[in-house]
């Protein structure tokens, strides 16, 4: 399924900032550590390929499993196996920059405030990624192409849905605020900021 691609802003200029550690993309933790260098491929493409597949196939959306573990931290949610979007997110960002690839994160304003990935090829730019986990009737792939992005849902402007174009180093202030308010067991997104 091709999009037509839409232009992804960094928020920071210096790449090396899409390649750190902090206390949500916790890349240093020995766990998330060993998850990346065991899913790394024989090219950089092939791991990052591994590492999306992994996080949207083997951890669990906290929705479609039914176990809310409130994580958000990526070596939380390694632990956990389930986390919403946000969570699945930051472990993506996680095992990729743990392999050397510079990521981010961005998001979309559907219903609730949508966590995403974005991915920075040499000579193809940002790509956004979605973690989210496959369902019937969501299907999220891998791409190295803006042109080729499939993510599990598209915005709807006919609902006020639209894309954020900024792609962050760090989690959002007020989104991290949010998240930590999070708590094992208690469902839905009620705590969550409906936009940035």
């Amino acid at each position: 399924m091709s999009t037509v691609p839409i232009l992804l802003r960094p928020a920071s200029p210096d790449l090396a900032d899409y390649l750190a550690a902090d206390d949500v993309i916790d890349h240093h933790h020995p766990q998330v550590r060993a998850l990346a260098l065991r899913l790394r491929g024989d090219s950089v493409e092939s791991g990052a390929r591994a590492a999306f597949e992994y996080v949207r196939d083997e951890v669990a959306h906290s929705a479609d499993a039914g176990r809310w573990s409130g994580a958000h931290r990526a070596s939380d949610v390694l632990a956990a196996g389930d986390a919403i979007c946000h969570g699945k997110a930051h472990l993506l960002a996680a095992v990729l920059r743990a392999q050397g690839v510079p990521t981010g994160l961005c998001y979309q304003r559907l219903e609730v405030l949508h966590g995403l990935v974005a991915v920075h090829w040499p000579g193809g730019g940002w790509v956004r990624l979605d973690p989210r986990g496959n369902r019937p009737g969501v299907d999220a792939r891998f791409a190295t192409d803006p042109a080729r992005e499939r993510l599990a849902w598209p915005v709807d402007p006919a609902k006020g849905e639209y894309d954020h174009t900024t792609v962050h180093p760090a989690t959002p202030p007020v989104l991290l605020a949010a998240l930590a308010t999070a708590r094992p067991g208690r469902t839905g997104y009620g705590h969550l900021p409906l936009d940035l």
